[in-house]
This record gives structure tokens, sequence and C-alpha cells, in this order.
């Protein structure tokens, strides 16, 4: 029988990642829960204007420092994850 393949560990940066990245054997990770990222390579050339409430643009910031990555992606990354959602 086969070893467990090993969790993923966190990686709150961009930084991080690169660098896990750059020493892992990733065979030895278990890859069941991964997720395509298409959106981050397209090139990004429309642009969108939206008003929101101030609050909330500082709750996507905060939480987007948290995790280490400008606002802008992470917004994307919700509007992705949210068009997922409503395909399922």
């Amino acid at each position: 029988m086969s070893e467990p393949k090993k969790p993923w560990p966190s990686l709150p940066t961009d930084e991080a990642a690169e660098a896990f990245v750059a020493t892992a054997d990733l065979s030895e990770y278990d890859w069941s829960a991964a997720e395509p990222v298409h959106y981050e390579f397209d090139e990004k050339a429309a642009r969108v204007t939206m008003r929101m409430p101030e609050r909330q643009l500082d709750q996507i910031k905060s939480e987007a420092a948290r995790r280490g990555m400008k606002y802008q992606r992470f917004m994307r990354e919700l509007l992705e994850r949210g068009m997922q959602s409503l395909r399922s």
C-alpha cells in the first residue's frame, strides 16, 4: 500500500509559495483539493469601475493583506469563486 500524501503547507505569500515550489518534491503532496486558476494568467485588458461601501473595501484590503496578496487580485479570486458556485 502506498504512503499517504503530505498535506499542503500554509503559504501566506507569493514569496513563500515560490520558495516552497522551488525546493519541494511536489509529487509527495495531496493534489485532490487542487483547483485550476485560469483567470490570473489571462490578459487584464478590461477595466471595471464600481461603487461599494468603504467598509467593505477596507475588509477586502485587510483580508488580502492577511493573505499576502494585492487586493485587486483577491477581488478577482472572489469573483471567480462566486462564478464557480453559480455554475454548481
